[in-house]
């Protein structure tokens, strides 16, 4: 079974052991970030530093706002600062390759609050006005433009032999922000949908064609939303959102977001496939509940599967999740993504076990978040752990 571990370039740029340690793991693949949000990062090995702070979002390559398919546009990827200089994901990317790894990208596409803080429009709003600045709007045709755009530059770098997109889809309120407090109230898996949907001019719009007024919408969405900012429990799953909003008014917003996700998808991975050479492997961080958002967005296992050539699952929680893909498309790779850092509540010493779990569900490859980030304890544990396979 074919494992890789997620990197940052500053893992490896700079440490001249870096890239035979990772290679040492027993992975077979890096996957390298090439476009990420902004994040303070441990680099527990380095000869050089042991923080990096990647203050904004940014590509880690060399980009120009002015040139080419940039030139003109509000909507712009930025260049990273001294935590990324140069080509930092090419020259992580030649290391890695030298140790015998294959590179794969890592590009993390609507999640972005330097966007957002300059371009306020361009950001999801809840139902109270309020604007997630890290969220950009999915339906907005500018976003949409520029998050294709950015998906087809940073996925096909020199090198790479495929790519995996994350936050292809909507975000909503899900976020480490800056000294998060928000955590107070126990919203739910239905009331993080319903602070998740957005009220820009075009979401109003589209909740409109499905025959929704929007006004009435968001006075129904904060009136479903009151009783837990009083402290009940809100229902899981989608028959919570239903209680909460009313089933046809549920719909509806399901119904315009799961068009608008799908169509995205659909746009940036045959952009992505029609500018890459033949070959080249794309997948999507993806949960398999359409009404999922964040970082593994939801889609639909059947439409996303006919689309891509594989997604990346989330099994922190176990490897339920996979089930639903491994169930659609028997040749499309199925990769099971586990934390195996022990002090962000990883399991690397359990590694063996969960990596058979997973096979027994589907699962066809493994992804290890996160080589850089762990302790050299961890790094131990994950060798044991992919001895086996």
């Amino acid at each position: 079974m074919k494992a890789s571990t997620f990197v940052y370039p500053w893992d490896v740029n700079g440490d001249p052991e870096a890239a035979a340690r990772i290679a040492g793991l027993g992975v077979r693949q890096a996957t390298l970030a090439a476009a990420y949000h902004s994040t303070r990062a441990l680099t527990p090995r380095h000869p050089h530093h042991r923080i990096v702070t990647a203050e904004h979002a940014s590509v880690l390559y060399p980009t120009s706002p002015t040139d080419g398919r940039w030139a003109g546009r509000a909507l712009r990827p930025y260049a990273a600062g001294d935590w990324a200089p140069g080509d930092a994901f090419g020259e992580a990317s030649s290391e890695l390759t030298r140790a015998g790894l294959e590179v794969h990208t890592w590009v993390v596409l609507a999640h972005n609050s330097r966007l957002g803080a300059e371009h306020p429009s361009a950001s999801v709003v809840n139902a109270y006005g309020d604007r997630y600045p890290w969220a950009p709007c999915i339906a907005q045709p500018a976003t949409r433009a520029y998050l294709v755009d950015l998906a087809v530059e940073a996925a096909v770098r020199p090198g790479a032999a495929g790519t995996e997109l994350e936050s292809l889809g909507w975000y909503g309120l899900q976020h480490l922000h800056a000294h998060d407090k928000t955590g107070g109230v126990p919203l739910g898996d239905a009331g993080m949908y319903l602070m998740a949907l957005c009220f820009c001019a075009t979401c109003r719009e589209g909740y409109g064609e499905q025959g929704v007024d929007p006004d009435e919408l968001a006075v129904a969405v904060r009136t479903a939303l009151e009783p837990l900012w009083q402290g009940a429990v809100g229902d899981e799953g989608w028959p919570g959102v239903e209680k909460l909003l009313g089933a046809s008014k549920a719909a509806a917003t399901r119904a315009w977001r799961d068009e608008t996700a799908r169509t995205l998808q659909e746009t940036a991975v045959r952009a992505v496939r029609a500018a890459a050479p033949e070959g080249f492997q794309i997948l999507l961080h993806a949960d398999p509940v359409t009404y999922h958002v964040g970082a593994n967005p939801g889609v639909d296992p059947e439409h996303v599967l006919s689309v891509a050539d594989g997604v990346v699952v989330p099994c922190a929680g176990g490897p339920g999740l996979l089930t639903p893909f491994a169930q659609t498309r028997k040749d499309a790779v199925i990769a099971a993504n586990f934390p195996v850092i022990s002090a962000m509540g990883g399991s690397p010493a359990t590694l063996a076990a969960d990596v058979a779990a997973a096979r027994e569900l589907g699962a066809t490859e493994v992804r290890l978040y996160h080589a850089g980030l762990a302790s050299d304890d961890d790094l131990s544990a994950i060798r044991e752990g992919l001895a086996g396979l």
